[in-house]
């Protein structure tokens, strides 16, 4: 297992201070720009989008040595010149390499697949979240061939990090307990994560897979999970996300499934959370009980929490603004009152029998739908790999109240399903 120390970028802005060997034997060595000194240079190239950024590589050697250096995205954050993109893993990220999106300049980057065990496939339901230059892969459900009955999914613990600096992936320490469809989030300004709940139902299963209340926080620095107060009832599906900074931080779980129950005695169901369940975290780091909250809507209202995503200081107080996609309309969750309010609706539905995938880049909420497919069975036999279709992304300002659209032809040759794609965000 490879054990990686997680470093930080530091800031470099004089070419007398360095802060790469790479940096240091391109200003040795040769000339990044010719007639321009090597800091000018530097932050000319640092200014280039990181979609564009794979295509001028080959361009000469010391391109290449500082388009692959720290230095790089460590000029970009100290000139606030990061990008806020959008990474898109559309199945297993073994098998099918995962892309960046750059909204500002509708590019389209792949990242390499992620390292393959041969023992197990079909990963899915696990979280993707990013934390500086790092993207982060954990947990899901998959199968595995050296289990018995060879078809029945179970949960997945691995951890694995994208290291943008050194584009590679690395293995982390595992979870303590496996786990797939959980609530995950990152611990403002402190270099942990949590998860919370989950389970081990994989997407070719609508009902079926454990349940669990397993709480866990990961420190990035020691590279090691730590078990912490469990939930107070079975959870699985559900979204998590945290409010506040410094010691008055809390971790929010919200909707999910719990325990299940069957029509005829054959059929399975599931019984849908209609609450949320608040943990304060004590000290930083330590965590304390768990408190419940009440029903967020009326019984009939809906039958379950929708898709949910978080804005950082998207109040005007500097609170997270946490808003769900429900159909086709966007609801904004008022914390005072433990309810949901309408806020929106989306302009142009998505065609029959798709879903919209939904996320927040640069303050904005972004559903995206698949404007026109390609059949599957056509894609694999055509020899040109047709692409699967475009990609529509109808944008919402929350602050200004107004809608804009994009369109981009999708990069991936299959169909687009976001009901199983997973999504994430990073800056780089």
């Amino acid at each position: 297992m490879i054990q990686p120390t997680p470093s930080s970028p530091s800031s470099s802005s004089s070419s007398s201070s360095p802060s790469s060997p790479q940096l240091m034997q391109i200003y040795e060595s040769v000339t990044l720009i010719p007639g321009l000194p090597n800091d000018v240079a530097a932050l000319i190239l640092s200014l280039i989008p990181y979609s564009h950024q794979a295509r001028l590589k080959p361009t000469c050697k010391s391109w290449k040595l500082f388009l692959s250096s720290k230095t790089l995205i460590a000029l970009r954050q100290t000139h606030r010149n990061l990008s806020h993109l959008l990474c898109i893993f559309p199945q297993d990220p073994s098998v099918a390499s995962p892309y960046l999106f750059d909204p500002q300049n509708l590019a389209w980057c792949p990242l390499p697949p992620m390292p393959c065990n041969p023992h197990v496939y079909g990963l899915c339901n696990f979280t993707s979240l990013s934390i500086g230059p790092h993207l982060y892969v954990i947990g899901g459900s998959l199968f595995d061939t050296r289990s018995f009955p060879i078809d029945r999914p179970s949960p997945s613990s691995a951890v694995f990090r994208f290291d943008f600096n050194t584009s590679s992936w690395d293995f982390l320490a595992p979870m303590l307990t496996p786990r797939g469809s959980f609530a995950c989030a990152a611990v403002p300004s402190s270099g942990e994560i949590l998860v919370a709940g989950g389970g081990s139902r994989h997407t070719l299963f609508s009902a079926a897979g454990s349940r669990m209340t397993s709480v866990e926080r990961y420190d990035i620095g020691r590279n090691e999970w730590v078990a912490m107060d469990g939930l107070p009832g079975f959870r699985a599906g559900c979204a998590g996300f945290f409010v506040g900074e410094g010691e008055e931080r809390e971790f929010w779980v919200m909707g999910g499934y719990g325990e299940s129950r069957t029509i005829s005695g054959v059929f399975p169901i599931d019984e849908y959370y209609r609450d949320a369940v608040v943990m304060e975290l004590k000290n930083g780091n330590g965590g304390g009980r768990w408190r419940e909250l009440g029903d967020m809507w009326e019984e009939g209202e809906r039958v379950r929490l929708g898709k949910v995503v978080v804005i950082e200081d998207g109040d005007d107080r500097g609170r997270p603004a946490v808003f769900m996609l429900d159909g086709n309309d966007i609801f904004r969750y008022n914390m005072a009152s433990n309810c949901w309010f309408k806020e929106s609706r989306i302009p142009r539905k998505a065609p029959c029998n798709s879903l919209f995938g939904f996320v927040v880049l640069d303050g904005e909420l972004h559903a995206i739908t698949l404007l026109k497919a390609v059949e599957t069975t056509e894609t694999r036999r055509s020899r040109l790999h047709k692409r699967a279709g475009t990609l529509y992304i109808q944008i919402y300002n929350p602050k200004k109240k107004t809608w804009r659209s994009l369109i981009t032809k999708s990069p991936f040759h299959y169909s687009l399903d976001f009901n199983t794609a997973v999504m994430s965000t990073i800056r780089l």
